[in-house]
């Protein structure tokens, strides 16, 4: 499977929109699939600048949510261990 990297992505939207020629074309001339830079272009209009993050990375909200819900679950882990602890340390205090 190719990959391409983020200029590579947008300067293959930038030529479709530039030069009016039609997807397919374009797709056929950088040898990808139509399917592939009609995807590119779907996902410059729905995220903008933080369309195509890159192989393996997410979008900037999406980032941040993942980052929040693992911090969530460190939380309740250590809140889990402190309540254990109190209950350990109170019922050594009777």
């Amino acid at each position: 499977m190719q990959t391409f990297d983020k200029e590579y992505k947008l300067m293959a939207v930038k030529r479709v929109k530039e030069s009016g020629k039609p997807v397919a074309e374009v797709a056929r001339e950088s040898d990808m699939s139509s399917n592939t830079l009609h995807g590119w272009m779907s996902k410059l209009g729905e995220h903008g600048n933080d369309a195509l993050p890159g192989s393996g990375n997410l979008y900037s909200a999406d980032e941040e949510l993942r980052k929040l819900r693992k911090e969530i679950m460190d939380l309740k882990e250590e809140n889990a261990i402190l309540k254990k602890a109190a209950a350990d340390f109170a019922k050594n205090q009777k």
